[in-house]
């Protein structure tokens, strides 16, 4: 016997809308236009809720949660902007530039960077915190594309749509904590992979410059995701 998924009614930002409990906050947010920055969540690709970008304040409940993987219940009345919510993404944005390597001036995908682009939103102006400075490789193996680790944020797009669009299962996590690091076919470079199908979906739904096409200079890479709705409704045709 299939479960039965209810309407429930809820309050986002002092408004009455309806959605399934089987939908997250932020997907209900969107169908009524009401805006939750993400960076991590990508529509089309499985949630993750790593980045916390999305962190809304759910009354009754003491600590801020991501909208992206909290589902709907009936008379839930969610705030989306508040100081203290403001305060968390701006140190969360903070955090995510000083721990890598992100010089916007000489990025390939200056002025059409996710990261970027939210600083912008959430009025970061500066970083307060001291910079890591890692030194993390460069690879250019792949005779199309290339990774640079300085440029992560650890998002998981890439491993998420080669996985679940793709179905080619190359990249994934190795190392924890601070250490955590994009890899493909076990830690290879990328252009010996045996698996990579050189469909460059990783690159397009990469939200900074660590993934990028080759022969792109300064501000010239621009990302392409409309394939990812495209690609989901033909799977649900045919599944």
């Amino acid at each position: 016997m299939s479960k039965v998924i209810r309407v429930v009614t809820l309050t986002i930002d002092d408004q009455e809308v309806t959605g399934r409990e089987d939908e997250t906050i932020l997907t209900v947010a969107r169908q009524h236009d009401i805006d939750i920055p993400t960076l991590c969540f990508l529509e089309g690709l499985s949630g993750w809720g790593s980045c916390r970008i999305c962190l809304v304040a759910v009354e009754g409940v003491p600590k801020l949660l991501p909208a992206c993987m909290t589902y709907c219940s009936e008379g839930m009345v969610v705030h989306t902007e508040n100081e203290q919510i403001k305060a968390y993404r701006k140190s969360i944005l903070e955090l995510l530039f000083s721990e890598r390597n992100h010089i916007c001036s000489v990025c390939v995908s200056n002025g059409a960077c996710e990261l970027q682009a939210l600083a912008q939103k959430c009025g970061m102006d500066h970083v307060s915190l001291p910079y890591r400075f890692p030194s993390y490789e460069v690879d250019s193996s792949h005779n199309l594309f290339r990774n640079d680790h300085n440029r992560c944020v650890l998002c998981t797009r890439c491993i998420r749509v080669c996985d679940e669009i793709e179905g080619a299962h190359v990249w994934d996590l190795a190392d924890r904590g601070i250490n955590a690091h994009v890899i493909s076919d076990l830690n290879a470079p990328w252009g010996d992979s045996e698996t990579c199908t050189n469909c460059g979906k990783c690159v397009q739904v990469c939200p900074t410059g660590a993934l990028v096409q080759k022969g792109t200079a300064v501000a010239e890479m621009h990302k392409r995701r409309a394939f990812l709705p495209y690609l989901n409704a033909m799977r649900g045709n045919h599944g």
